[in-house]
């Protein structure tokens, strides 16, 4: 598919699948990458999870993941060419892993479903999140759940709602190296690890409009790695924040 057809899943849909954006050596150098990780400040490593926030800031070897082809184009495509990064996480989900519950990530406003009903009508994206799956994901390996259409809704999703409009959530199952890509009002669900012997390797890479904030903790104390700003190329600066100066700056 283009840029363009994937543009369209995420209006229609909400969500879009990128097949084969990793190749299998860079699908395992990632997941040696997040093998090193340490937590620092609100990570952590638990008995069903390990959690790592603002990874892109741990050295340059992270940077390729900012912007890789494909994905970039897109996110630039759904929120603009100042489209910037507000967040990166690496998660390793291991068995027993519970999972979540049905919900958005983002809902800038409640809408009426009549208007978002109206195909003259484009909800305008604010955030995307890209899922770069390390691992060939089926029923078992922590599926991401996804209700498609939802993100029409307007609203969140109700205390023990599981569908919307008579679609109940489906899981994406996908190969190692493909990325979902889906904005922030669709209606999602992280599910368990039922296996007994795998842990699922995840990196989330957050997009957001220029104007929506950048969540880079720890927020008072935050500051770049210099070896990271050294080795960034001129998109990969402005996706960390290096913008031309505009309303607010």
């Amino acid at each position: 598919m283009s840029t363009a057809e994937h543009l369209h899943a995420l209006h229609e849909q909400g969500f879009t699948l990128l097949p084969g954006v990793l190749e299998v050596a860079a699908v395992s150098s990632l997941r040696q990458l997040m093998d090193q990780l340490q937590p620092i400040h609100w990570d952590y490593c638990g008995l069903v999870d390990d959690h790592f926030k603002c990874v892109f800031n741990r050295g340059p070897e992270w940077l390729p993941y900012l912007d890789l082809p494909g994905v970039i184009e897109l996110a630039e495509a759904a929120l603009g060419e100042d489209c910037h990064l507000i967040g990166m996480t690496a998660w390793r989900n291991h068995p027993g892993f519970i999972g979540g519950d049905l919900h958005v990530d983002h809902l800038a406003m409640e809408l009426p479903e009549s208007l978002l009903d109206d195909p003259t009508f484009a909800l305008p994206m604010q955030i995307c999140t890209a899922h770069i799956y390390l691992d060939d994901i089926d029923a078992d390996l922590c599926p991401t759940l996804v209700i498609p259409g939802s993100h029409r809704a307007g609203r969140k999703p109700r205390a023990g709602e599981s569908g919307w409009r008579g679609q109940p959530a489906e899981a994406v199952l996908c190969k190692a190296g493909d990325v979902l890509i889906f904005r922030s009002e669709l209606w999602h669900a992280g599910s368990r690890n039922r296996t007994t012997d795998r842990t699922r390797y995840l990196l989330q890479v957050h997009y957001g409009r220029r104007m929506v904030a950048q969540k880079f903790s720890p927020y008072l104390a935050f500051h770049f790695n210099p070896e990271v700003l050294a080795a960034c190329t001129p998109r990969q600066r402005r996706l960390l924040g290096d913008h031309a100066a505009a309303e607010y700056d």
